[in-house]
């Protein structure tokens, strides 16, 4: 049997058990299943920083113009497949990767991590790296400081128009971070964009603070950060909230984080903000850093922005192999099965609360139980995306 198809059977016979009455959803309901704030210290982190003054380009599906949760941080969007300026999101994906980074928890929705930020939402469309160049160009060219790319494709994908916008938003002192891919579990392919020299690589960790199993890992991951049993709505316009998981919304999270230093620290360069990034993730506790896993560890944006620690060190220097020259040499350990050699993060961290299960949460009366079960189907599809 199927993990979709043993899903809905437990939702069925939970339907069965307890009736067609969900319970109402709360404003703390829907802030409760974001485990993730909680060893983050986001509450802490937002009287320091929010991410003000900092434009994120989410290149995605999009994002919908009128969700509440991004009222007053949607900058006017561009589609990069049609070259219009109809960034509205039909799909869902490009509104939670958004919702993640600067949602303000309105209408019982989405805390972001950088409720601050401006979001400049630049369509992409289905097959993400097909525009993925145009959009990475529009998106540095407007304004933008970082872009989040929550998508991964093979590595015939890595074709030129794709490394030279790369190579044009590094030279912009923009910093990009993409997904490492879903697949680690599996063949364990090797992705673009995350790949690419100047492309910061996100792996996910579950409510363990560990690597999850199904994340991609390869030198290609420099960082990780929380990735799995994440809410996101059911349905792109529903007010239900699903189980999600995957190393989009993880690069989401990463990209919050890197607004908030960056926030904090207006002056400082790209390269600085990522530096401190990487000095200052929660390191594993076994195997050589670099892990192929998680990279320098799981991003702890809170060690700079509250305990005010982090050494940027040159303005001019990206940290990371590939991309510069003076850049450091990669040291990752070779890949293994053990949980040891997964990425094993220090114990300190691992304050969060407990793992989830496979089926959506069920929040907002009768209708919810309809929608859930069909939106289970979207989520744990879209497990797999990037």
């Amino acid at each position: 049997m199927s993990r979709l198809t043993r899903g809905l059977v437990v939702l069925i016979a939970w339907v069965a058990v307890f009736g067609l009455f969900a319970p109402t959803a709360s404003a703390m309901d829907v802030r409760s299943l974001q485990w993730y704030l909680t060893p983050m210290q986001a509450t802490q982190m937002l009287r320091h920083a929010t991410g003000a003054g900092v434009t994120v380009a989410v290149v995605d599906s999009g994002v919908r113009p009128d969700d509440p949760d991004l009222a007053g941080h949607l900058l006017p969007g561009y589609n990069a497949v049609d070259s219009s300026s109809d960034a509205s999101d039909q799909d869902g994906h490009g509104t939670q990767m958004a919702e993640l980074i600067a949602g303000t928890g309105n209408d019982n929705g989405i805390q972001g991590l950088a409720p601050g930020a401006k979001i400049l939402p630049v369509k992409a469309g289905e097959s993400r790296m097909v525009a993925a160049a145009t959009a990475l160009r529009y998106a540095v060219a407007h304004g933008a400081r970082i872009v989040n790319m929550s998508f991964a494709d093979d590595t015939a994908a890595r074709d030129f128009p794709m490394e030279s916008a790369v190579k044009y938003a590094h030279s912009k002192g923009v910093l990009i971070f993409a997904g490492s891919g879903n697949d680690g579990d599996g063949q364990n392919e090797d992705v673009a964009p995350a790949s690419l020299p100047g492309v910061v690589g996100v792996g996910a960790v579950g409510q363990n603070l560990q690597v999850t199993k199904w994340s991609t890992y390869g030198p290609q991951v420099a960082l990780a950060a929380p990735g799995d049993n994440i809410p996101s709505r059911c349905h792109p316009d529903s007010q239900q909230y699903c189980q999600s998981g995957g190393t989009s919304p993880a690069t989401a999270l990463a990209s919050a984080s890197a607004a908030l230093i960056w926030s904090e620290h207006p002056s400082w360069t790209a390269n600085q903000v990522l530096r401190v990034l990487l000095s200052t993730a929660g390191k594993p506790t076994t195997g050589e850093v670099p892990s192929q896993y998680v990279g320098y560890g799981m991003v702890r944006p809170r060690i700079a922005v509250i305990d005010h620690q982090g050494d940027p060190g040159p303005a001019n220097v990206y940290p990371l192999p590939g991309a510069s020259d003076s850049a450091p040499s990669p040291s990752a350990s070779a890949p293994s099965s053990s949980a040891s050699a997964r990425g094993k993060l220090p114990a300190q961290a691992a304050s969060s609360t407990g793992g989830g299960g496979a089926l959506p949460w069920v929040l907002g009366g009768v209708a919810a139980v309809v929608v859930v079960a069909g939106g289970g189907a979207w989520a744990l599809r879209r497990r797999r995306r990037a």
